[in-house]
């Protein structure tokens, strides 16, 4: 039985939720009160009857996913998790934006029970949303049976006229789109009011006609009419259409706040001096943080009703369980997946390679995924229009599609910011773990993405490839040579350059088996001979040391070179020559500088020299070098060896 609310009980529940956000702001003097009390009607019906949720369980498999994608409206979904019954108290909500609460400006993932992901840069939320809706889709079809839909849910997001202005939401909605995500629905609050000025200065568009003609089907509501939010959001929730759906409600930015609303001034805290009056208007007393016992009564019958659906839910899971052995064990496998491996069990599952082999690192990157999504059912990889020239196609594992929703290859077309959002979402989902590739001078276009991987911790693998002036005649504009230090800057980040396919096999173990967040793993283009004077069991295990001794010096020692990615071969060769030079593989910055000290003292004895070689920016490599042989300037279009030459990146300089 569908679940129906008084309407005057959700109005009050609604005013309640802006007094909350009112209150909230004004205490701390800091945040956004444009969107939390223009979407409060949204917020009671969406959360009041609309959500599938058990605050007890916030795990549930079952439950549908909502994403404040305007993330900076955080004290919005802070309300209403708090009246629906997650764990967050009043005291919660009164220590909002202050050091270690459950309440920081904007929603952090694992930070906040019941926040799905980590939002604030505007349009993330729409690509997470999107990658959350790729994996209910893949779930369904890879576990759903015949006797029991375990996966049928919907995804929620809620976004602003600024998340709408980001390119990124743009490059996600054409995707979903083409892949007719059904269960996706998109919330628009459309109040005309971003920060600066008013939408018009910089919105001419027809946003409705836009989502249609991406394949979505758009409805638009006065978000301050309960029965048409009503309307409007069962409409969404009861469709079966293939269509991802869009919900224009046009909305008063700050409404109940009378000095402010509908105007610039209210996008932030500039209403919260008048917080006084706005209460009085709002039928609320002058207790502060005030929610009356009918608002907290209206939400446990709404808690109510979701627990039966929890409870048929997992008495369809069990029995599901019974029928379906081998389905069961897989979805525990890919859920527990990071208890289940390590970096060894992955190391013994990848075939080593020839000892002639001379694979660029893309290439045998490519084949040691080839080789573990064989036993890894949880890996799926996606590309940005370059599978041919990344080589991170699943071989034999079907294409992602509309009409193949098991497929475990993802085609975003030329999207890379789409990309990393969706990525994350896919992450943030826990089922499958994502990898996404595309040329690393374009891993720009996605480090909004990246950075906000690294925040959350996310299991998400970067395949970067063409890593530098290697790249050769494509010039400059394909020639990284900033971009590796870039990405080292990101913290939690762990950037791993292999020379070789086994440093390579080491780089996908060590990204694998990681449990605390994110890899990217930076390949060549040119083809780099395998380095089969090191032994493979040296190589591999040095990678998930992040460092490690690849030629040992044969007399006292005088001298250090450490190098990474294809400048370890420069390296060896100028070592061969010189007895008393040790040359360190130093894949990866991250990995080694948490190694204990002693390790590192043992990789890295004191010398009367230590060089650094590597074909990018030379700035990161002095915490550990007296000299670099680097270049601190753009390319030039050239043959690779030409460019390497003309950079004095050889072995004369070391």
């Amino acid at each position: 039985m569908k679940l129906i609310h008084d309407n005057k009980l959700l109005q009050q529940a609604a005013n309640e939720a802006r007094g909350l956000a009112i209150d909230a702001i004004e205490k701390c003097a800091s945040g956004h009160l444009g969107l939390p009390l223009g979407c409060a009607e949204i917020g009671a019906v969406l959360f009041g009857e609309i959500l599938d949720l058990n605050p007890s369980d916030t795990k549930w498999l079952g439950r549908d996913r909502f994403i404040l994608s305007a993330g900076h409206g955080s004290m919005f979904l802070y309300s209403w998790l708090h009246l629906s019954g997650f764990d967050l108290s009043i005291e919660d909500l009164k220590n909002f934006r202050m050091k270690g609460s459950k309440t920081p400006g904007h929603p952090e993932f694992g930070e906040t029970p019941g926040v799905e992901a980590t939002s604030g840069p505007l349009g993330q939320g729409v690509g997470n949303a999107v990658g959350m809706a790729i994996s209910e889709k893949m779930a369904a079809a890879r576990f759903n049976s015949d006797s029991a839909k375990i996966f049928d849910h919907k995804i929620w997001c809620l976004a602003g006229d600024g998340c709408m202005q980001e390119g990124i939401s743009a490059e996600a909605a054409a995707i979903a789109g083409t892949l007719k995500l059904g269960n996706l629905v998109l919330i628009y609050d459309s109040n005309d009011v971003p920060l600066d000025a008013v939408a018009q200065k910089t919105m001419a568009e027809d946003t409705a006609m836009r989502f249609e003609s991406y394949g979505w089907e758009v409805s638009k509501a006065n978000g301050h009419d309960i029965d048409a939010v009503r309307k409007a959001l069962s409409a969404a929730k009861e469709s079966t259409s293939d269509k991802p759906k869009l919900v224009i409600f046009k909305t008063t930015i700050a409404k109940g706040i009378a000095e402010v609303e509908n105007t610039a001034k209210g996008h932030g805290e500039g209403g919260a001096k008048f917080a006084a009056a706005a209460r009085k208007a709002l039928g609320l007393p002058d207790e502060k943080f005030y929610v009356s016992q009918s608002t907290y009564e209206l939400f446990k019958k709404t808690r109510e009703a979701n627990l039966q659906k929890y409870n048929q839910w997992q008495e369809a899971f069990k029995n599901w369980k019974k029928a379906e052995p081998k389905k069961a064990q897989e979805l525990h496998f890919c859920i527990n997946r990071k208890d289940e491996i390590d970096a060894q069990s992955l190391l013994a599952a990848i075939p080593e390679f020839p000892a002639d082999d001379k694979s660029a690192t893309r290439a045998s990157s490519g084949v040691v995924m080839n080789a573990l999504a064989q036993k890894l059912p949880y890996m799926i990889t996606g590309a940005a229009d370059l599978f041919g020239s990344t080589k991170n196609y699943l071989k034999g594992m079907g294409d992602f599609s509309a009409e193949n929703n098991a497929g475990r290859n993802l085609w975003y077309g030329i999207r890379e910011h789409a990309m990393g959002a969706i990525s994350n979402g896919i992450a943030y989902y826990g089922i499958f773990e994502p990898s996404c590739a595309t040329f690393l001078t374009f891993a720009g276009y996605m480090l909004g993405a990246v950075r906000v991987t690294a925040l959350s911790r996310l299991p998400v693998q970067f395949v970067f490839t063409h890593d530098s002036i290697g790249v050769g005649m494509d010039g400059p504009t394909h020639q990284p040579v900033e971009m590796v230090s870039i990405l080292r800057c990101i913290p939690r980040l762990n950037v791993i350059r292999p020379t070789d396919s086994e440093e390579a096999a080491g780089a996908w173990a060590s990204a694998l088996a990681r449990k605390d967040g994110p890899t990217a793993l930076i390949l060549s283009r040119q083809n780099l001979p395998n380095l089969s004077m090191i032994d493979v069991k040296t190589r591999r295990e040095g990678v998930l040391k992040g460092a490690y001794v690849a030629v040992k010096e044969t007399a006292p020692l005088r001298k250090i070179i450490i190098a990474t990615g294809s400048e370890v071969q420069l390296a060896v060769k100028a070592a061969q020559k010189q007895p008393d030079v040790r040359v360190v593989s130093m894949p990866c910055m991250e990995i080694f500088d948490a190694q204990p000290q002693s390790y590192k003292d043992e990789v890295l004895p004191k010398c009367s020299e230590v060089v650094a070689v590597e074909a990018g920016i030379s700035q990161p490599w002095y915490k550990y070098a007296d000299r670099v042989v680097a270049t601190d300037d753009f390319g030039f279009s050239a043959d690779a060896p030409y460019l390497f030459d003309a950079f004095n990146i050889n072995e004369s300089a070391l």
